[in-house]
């Protein structure tokens, strides 16, 4: 079967950007003319495109003109107004997480702490039922950028979940490490709260993403999230703080460390951790036990590859591990990084869908419950952990 040409347009310049186009040139089973970037930042975006020998476009509307695709990778503050103008334009929207969010009232002294967090759930909720409907009027889709759903080892419980009829009982996972690399990610009011939405959406959208497959699998219909109990916290930002310089703490007014315990509709439950206050690299994991098997998909790290090295200054050449903050001694080497985290898998599986309409794994549904249980998260950390009811779509 001859490959189909599918024109591509990447919004934004910056670390998301820079692997979404790595992961394109990857792609296998489809031929993907990159046309361009377009970035508010147009410096950044001039440099991105040269060194990508690709064009630079000065507004949004001149790059949707060229293309059939737009990645949306820029803060999420920007998401929702970006893929609504794409798909008004009959473009698919591939999408970073999280989806969308509540950014704020505008206002100068505006802070995530003072907010009432009711305000921040109907905000999020009225944002994603926007981007719902500008889909079901679109010839385009939305594809939800969650790489966590197509990481090999989740991949591979989905098909024991398929091939077994297995009853997950409890999920329990984890991102963590040592702080972002954006600067945005400080600011509440560019990417609607801290580290409950901006690392607890990955192991979140893995459990429900398995819940929806194992209910397809077994019954025909997917098992969804009912209620959310959570706790935040910003351990960074206490007085009593003790700064050794190796974790980020120059945050505005976001959470570094969070809980969500999150109960199916089938009674079983999920215990999600995220946090920036972890040294030593990446600490991605999910765990599952059922009620037929038990696995730990271990994604980073993980001992692919194991190295030690007695003097730092050897492997100053040799990429490790991200977010590791020494090379010096015992390290898990990963051997292709990106391949772990599913990032080629996750454009492979996309342009699939685009180009010859293969199911989506990760769609505007999945993204939508990730934000529908992580706003209702925050509500439950406002009244202390009490549990929240779910909306789901």
């Amino acid at each position: 079967m001859k490959k189909k040409t599918i024109r591509t347009g990447i919004v934004g310049s910056g670390f998301s950007a820079t692997f979404h186009f790595e992961a394109l040139s990857k792609v296998h089973g489809v031929n993907i003319d990159v046309g361009g970037v377009h970035s508010l930042d147009v410096e950044s975006g001039k440099a991105y495109a040269q060194k990508r020998d690709i064009r630079f476009f000065d507004s949004l509307d001149a790059m949707l003109d060229e293309v059939d695709v737009v990645h949306v990778c820029v803060p999420p503050v920007a998401h929702e107004p970006v893929s609504v103008a794409a798909l008004k334009r009959d473009k698919w929207v591939v999408c970073e997480k999280p989806l969308t969010g509540y950014f704020g009232d505008g206002s100068d002294d505006y802070h995530w702490d003072k907010l009432d967090k009711q305000v921040a759930l109907d905000a999020a909720l009225a944002s994603v039922d926007r981007i719902i409907e500008a889909e079901a009027a679109s010839k385009g889709r939305l594809l939800y950028g969650e790489n966590w759903v197509h990481i090999p080892a989740i991949q591979k419980e989905r098909e024991i979940l398929e091939k077994t009829g297995a009853q997950i009982l409890w999920i329990h996972g984890e991102e963590a490490h040592s702080g972002s690399h954006s600067v945005d990610y400080a600011y509440s009011a560019r990417c609607g709260g801290g580290v409950l939405i901006g690392k607890g959406c990955h192991p979140l959208s893995a459990a429900l993403y398995l819940k929806r497959v194992e209910g397809r699998a077994r019954d025909g219909k997917p098992i969804r999230p009912a209620t959310v109990s959570a706790r935040a916290h910003a351990l960074t930002r206490m007085d009593t703080f003790r700064d050794e310089g190796h974790i980020r703490c120059n945050y505005y007014d976001i959470d570094d460390f969070s809980m969500m315990h999150v109960e199916f509709t089938d009674g079983t439950v999920a215990t999600l951790f995220a946090s920036d206050v972890v040294v030593g690299g990446i600490h991605n994991w999910l765990k599952i036990t059922a009620n037929n098997h038990r696995a730990n998909c271990n994604i980073n790290p993980n001992t692919a590859m194991e190295t030690y090295n007695p003097v730092e200054a050897n492997f100053e050449d040799i990429y490790v591990t991200e977010k590791i903050e020494t090379k010096q001694g015992w390290a898990c080497t990963s051997p292709d990084e990106d391949w772990f985290t599913g990032y080629p898998q996750e454009m492979e599986a996309f342009y699939r869908t685009i180009a010859y309409d293969a199911p989506a794994e990760s769609d505007l549904l999945l993204a939508a419950d990730s934000i529908s249980t992580i706003y209702s998260a925050y509500l439950s950390t406002q009244r202390q952990g009490a549990a929240v009811e779910i909306k789901t779509y």
